[in-house]
């Protein structure tokens, strides 16, 4: 007997949030790749690609929900599957394939700490509209 009030997710719910969570993922790192001349990891700049991460997951929250099909007491269930899986696909690039990341070992940092801030505030995010 489920007790939480929460609806399980079903197999195909999980492995549609487990794709996007990894195609989230691979999106993220070649955009944080690409903008890597413009030393985004560095001073100021920083700041403000850790501020725009809050309002710039919100709608991939949202488009989550929408692509699982997800009830709003499934959707943190939902972006939880998915930041699994891309939190998975980081720490085996992080390891074997940094160079997805940058070309040195700063922005290589900058950008996978850039990746945990996000699927962080991506979580916090999900449980927020879950209880919404």
């Amino acid at each position: 007997m489920n007790t939480t009030g929460m609806l399980p997710l079903t197999s195909r719910q999980n492995i549609i949030m487990a794709l996007m969570g990894a195609v989230l993922w691979l999106a993220a790192a070649l955009l944080l790749r690409a903008l890597e001349p413009l030393n985004i990891f560095e001073g100021s700049t920083r700041v403000l690609v850790y501020a725009l991460t809050i309002p710039g997951t919100w709608p991939f929250v949202l488009l989550l929900e929408r692509l699982g099909g997800l009830a709003r007491n499934q959707v943190a269930m939902g972006y939880a599957v998915g930041t699994a899986s891309a939190t998975l696909l980081d720490g085996l690039a992080l390891a074997w394939f940094p160079s997805l990341y940058g070309s040195s070992v700063a922005h290589i940092a900058g950008a996978g700490a850039v990746i945990l801030w996000g699927a962080g505030v991506g979580l916090v995010l999900a449980f927020l509209r879950d209880r919404g």
